[in-house]
């Protein structure tokens, strides 16, 4: 265990859903052997719009003995992104972690449906969101010697579906963004990778279920069934895969896309 010791991530829209996993999994040492075992060893800043679920979940780390705070961002604003990873930094000293996991799902309408206000909303937290937080992280990275930047796209950042056309859209672009920057900064030892989940029960996934209207367990059933595994994935099942992209087990990947989504890309 102790994979992220000494390490100082930032994970954004860390109050629920995956973001609140990989950041539980990131977290640092406790004080006895059974909260140790429970977090790979970083001290954490939990990113989020979510005040009053941010900070809870900051409290009920550092209640365990982890080494977490939150700081309220809105990763569509290029001001505030820059305040609070340099505020993360003074705090504790250095970065070498950014998770980019805030997102949307948007509008799930035809593309001539949608209006481009619900279009560019989705673009400026998704796509946006990464180039804000990427863009201020890197300075703070290459004082660190260097650092992992972890991007959340999707398996529909991969393959096609006929639905949610600017998710989509802002997936296919958080793929292709990792791999210019990984390029650009790796001579800087500053690696850049993507994760591509398939569907994960995560409240994002829940709504997005429940928006036609039908019964919800069977909907969750026929989303099951699109994995070759039989099932829909869990958070942890993602967070496992950031830990080890912000570990030095991975020191030689950069530019990777890693799939996890019980086989469903792979048909």
């Amino acid at each position: 265990m102790n994979r992220l010791n000494g390490k100082v991530a930032v994970v954004t829209g860390a109050a629920l859903g995956l973001g609140h996993a990989i950041a539980e999994r990131m977290a640092g040492e406790g004080a006895a052997v059974a909260e140790r075992m429970a977090g790979e060893g970083a001290a954490v800043a939990v990113l989020d719009i979510r005040d009053e679920a941010g900070a809870a979940f900051a409290a009920a780390l550092s209640a365990r003995g982890l080494r977490a705070r939150y700081w309220h961002c809105d990763v569509s604003l290029e001001a505030e992104v820059s305040a609070v990873l340099a505020d993360v930094a003074a705090t504790y000293g250095r970065l070498d972690v950014l998770v980019n996991n805030a997102g949307i799902a948007g509008v799930d309408k035809p593309t001539d449906q949608i209006s481009e206000a619900e279009w560019d909303h989705v673009q400026a937290i998704n796509v946006k969101g990464v180039f804000f937080c990427t863009k201020h992280a890197i300075p703070h990275l290459r004082r660190s010697g260097a650092g992992s930047i972890i991007n959340l796209s999707s398996i529909y950042g991969l393959v096609g579906a006929p639905d949610v056309p600017p998710y989509h859209a802002s997936k296919g672009a958080v793929r292709l963004m990792s791999k210019t920057d990984a390029m650009l900064y790796a001579a800087e030892r500053i690696r850049v990778n993507s994760i591509h989940p398939g569907f994960i029960w995560t409240p994002m996934v829940e709504a997005h279920l429940g928006s036609a209207g039908g019964d919800l367990a069977a909907a969750r059933q026929a989303a099951d069934a699109l994995h070759p595994l039989g099932h829909i994935g869990e958070p942890d099942d993602v967070a496992w895969g950031a830990v080890y992209l912000a570990s030095d087990e991975a020191k030689f990947v950069t530019g990777a896309e890693l799939v996890i989504d019980g086989g469903y890309t792979a048909r």
